[in-house]
């Protein structure tokens, strides 16, 4: 018999493409995740690792057995599920979240959940959707909550299922005060954007460029607050979401952008948890705050 929680190793090892990644994921020291490899590779009879500079990579018979074991692990899932079903409401689901619905969705979402489903548990981490849906994989949430903007689609990975759950319009936000009447007037002018290496700010450059210039991006913040604040008192403009803009307190002009672009906001949940009962719950919960907050 092979060992899950070995087989639960090599599938890490897959994903974070590190022993020392996978270590600090699941707080095991390095050597012990080393050592615990070495011995399923002795079950397995084959080489699983090999050295690549100060680095061990996958054989090729080691991606394939870490893409048997993500199936037998989500195995695992569904029959954990079906001897849970008795027990409705006992087990948590861990969801991961953009910031701009944590603040905007997740406090309604949750009041509706609490209302009708009180026994239904929910943890909630506000992470990056590029963090969120690589430790989707990794087994260490259960949803997620992410957004894909027009023309920067996410990789679909096999196993992971995807449901929209509303569309998010995108405008130009500057303060008040501002005469800009266009994204093409704000040529010179300070930006305030989200790190590079995001969608967000991959999409914000490409909407400057498509208007005739190169944004100076004087304001570099993942707290999408701290664009308000700074748009609002006049020192940087930015792109905001209906999302983010609602919760803006005002002082705020929006302009629309050529085509009045939106950006799909999905949940992402591995296929063995696609019927569960609280994953469930919670997606419908979310979906029903959304559609408040349109029609408001």
């Amino acid at each position: 018999m092979w060992d899950l929680r070995r087989l639960r190793l090599l599938r890490e090892l897959q994903l974070r493409g590190t022993i020392t990644a996978v270590a600090e994921s699941l707080n095991f020291s390095a050597s012990t995740v080393s050592h615990q490899l070495a011995l399923l590779q002795r079950e397995v009879g084959v080489a699983l690792l090999e050295q690549d500079g100060r680095r061990v990579r996958l054989t090729a018979q080691g991606v394939l057995l870490a893409e048997h074991a993500a199936r037998v692990l989500d195995l695992e899932t569904r029959t954990r599920d079906e001897l849970a079903s008795s027990r409705a409401g006992a087990e948590t689901v861990r969801v991961a979240a953009l910031e701009s619905v944590v603040r905007s969705l997740l406090p309604r979402a949750l009041t509706l959940l609490e209302a009708a489903h009180a026994e239904v548990r929910v943890e909630v981490d506000a992470v990056s959707p590029e963090e969120g849906l690589s430790e989707l994989e990794a087994h260490r949430y259960d949803l997620v909550v992410a957004e894909e903007y027009p023309g920067h689609t996410r990789p679909h990975v096999d196993g992971i299922e995807r449901e929209v759950l509303g569309f998010d319009a995108i405008a130009v936000a500057t303060a008040e005060a501002s005469e800009a009447t266009s994204i093409a007037d704000l040529r010179g002018v300070p930006w305030v954007m989200e790190p590079p290496g995001t969608a967000a700010r991959e999409w914000a450059e490409q909407q400057c460029r498509a208007a005739g210039f190169e944004p100076e991006v004087r304001y570099v913040a993942s707290d999408l607050h701290t664009h308000l604040r700074l748009v609002a008192a006049g020192h940087a403009v930015g792109l905001v979401s209906q999302l983010v803009g609602a919760d803006s307190g005002g002082g705020l002009r929006f302009l629309d952008l050529p085509g009045r672009p939106h950006r799909d906001i999905f949940t992402a949940t591995r296929g063995a948890l696609r019927e569960r009962r609280n994953v469930r719950l919670v997606r419908d919960a979310l979906g029903s705050a959304f559609a408040e907050l349109v029609a408001a």
